[in-house]
């Protein structure tokens, strides 16, 4: 049986977590080498794995001829000109999110994959989480009629040191963190999302204003065929991970990620009275595997991916509006994007 041969460029906790999912549960890949800009990273990582090539750029990992796929998981701002290189060699993509830090950058992007032919995968995990695809199967099936409204809610548990922010690799929390609620709002709704409307705060925090970003974010969505939505951020939560997700349509509602049933909640620094996740990596753990798995499969057998580089893209599109919609204080429409891939 064929195998897929895979590197990781970045490995950091997510692309370790990528390299140790192709390295140990997924075996129709090989994993065949990491990329770091940390030297002594990439070696260290190549070692607990116990695969023989680990390289300081992903520009020297693209001449590995047994490498048929790359996994993006390097900062922010460098995904887009990753891509590019990656598809310029030949190599088929699977790319964290977000797809770049703007629209200009995105769109070339996605050009020099059409171009190349290969394929692209985005990394919205969500969509292979259990319940959230097992929520998707039953809108789809009509059982909560016409989805109204959207509310989402996303909460990291610990406060991002100031050096995250100083380095300037990421984007600010829309990017970094609503993204992911973003694209579930196209995906769960099955619409397209053409107003919002952003409200921030750095109150706890100020010092994190003064890199342009924010601790926290509420933005209100507007859809294309009446329905509105709700989406919230949060930067350092304390009591845990927190992600919850509610779809309420003219039938009925859906929720996703709810707290056990209780009297009353308490959640303080020290935790909750029932066991909360506390590290993105652990609540989608499964979700991560199987979004691997699948983009592994897609590759093997030919198939377009699931989550495309136009789903990125259009997400890209809601963030980037809502950082203009921060900036200017006020409602500010999406750019949609309605042609598929740029040519």
């Amino acid at each position: 049986m064929r195998k897929l041969g895979v590197g990781v460029a970045g490995v950091g906790e997510m692309g370790r977590r990528h390299a140790e999912n192709l390295r140990r549960n997924v075996p129709e890949a090989q994993l065949i080498a990491v990329a770091d800009v940390s030297e002594d990273r990439a070696r260290l990582v190549a070692r607990d794995l116990e695969i023989g090539r680990s390289y300081n750029s992903l520009e020297a990992m693209l001449e590995n001829k047994d490498i048929d796929a790359v996994v993006i998981a390097t900062p922010d701002k460098f995904h887009a000109q990753a891509i590019e290189l990656a598809s310029q060699a030949g190599k088929d993509i699977l790319c964290e999110k977000p797809l770049a830090l703007n629209l200009p950058d995105a769109r070339a992007a996605l050009a020099s994959v059409a171009k190349s032919a290969q394929r692209l995968q985005v990394g919205f995990m969500r969509r292979y989480d259990p319940a959230y695809a097992a929520a998707m199967q039953r809108i789809e099936a009509g059982e909560i009629g016409v989805p109204v409204l959207f509310k989402s809610l996303g909460r990291d548990k610990d406060q991002p040191p100031l050096a995250m922010y100083e380095a300037n690799v990421c984007g600010m929390i829309f990017y970094t963190n609503t993204i992911h609620d973003f694209d579930l709002a196209r995906w769960l709704m099955g619409d397209e999302v053409t107003n919002v409307h952003a409200y921030t705060t750095s109150a706890i925090r100020p010092e994190v204003a003064r890199y342009g970003d924010v601790v926290a974010s509420v933005v209100n969505l507007q859809y294309e065929h009446g329905a509105i939505g709700n989406v919230e951020s949060y930067a350092q939560a304390v009591y845990g991970y927190d992600v919850r997700t509610e779809i309420v349509g003219s039938k009925g509602s859906i929720m996703i990620g709810s707290l056990e049933r209780m009297p009353a909640v308490f959640m303080t620094v020290n935790g909750g009275e029932q066991p909360l996740a506390d590290h993105f990596l652990s609540r989608f753990a499964d979700a991560y595997l199987a979004e691997m798995r699948d983009f592994v499969q897609t590759i093997l057998n030919d198939r377009e991916p699931r989550v495309s580089g136009e789903d990125g893209l259009r997400a890209l599109a809601i963030a980037v509006a809502a950082e203009e919609s921060h900036k200017q204080s006020k409602p500010v429409g999406v750019v949609l994007e309605r042609v598929g891939m740029p040519a």
